[in-house]
């Protein structure tokens, strides 16, 4: 099975609000923007017309790896509260 399809059992149960916090005022000084590279979801998104980080919190794989490859501290990411979040179905 390929990870794509393994990805595809998980299941998400979605709080109100997001578990990722992002700072625009830090991001928007970020060239790079690492966040858009490292998520295995591919969950980060530019907005076109403000040019703000988007992210699609809901289909997160609470991995962190945004959290790590921010050099700039502009993301504050916490687990979802209990009861909310992925829950993997094949390993």
């Amino acid at each position: 099975m390929d990870p794509a399809s393994k990805l595809a059992l998980d299941a998400f149960k979605n709080d109100k609000e997001s578990h990722i916090l992002i700072r625009q005022e830090i991001c928007k000084s970020c060239a790079e923007k690492y966040c858009l590279y490292v998520c295995p979801g591919g969950l980060y998104s530019i907005n076109e017309e403000t040019g703000e980080l988007l992210i699609e919190y809901a289909g997160c794989l609470e991995c962190g790896s945004c959290r790590v490859a921010c050099p700039y501290g502009a993301l504050e990411w916490s687990y979802p509260r209990g009861g909310f979040g992925v829950q993997y179905r094949y390993g």
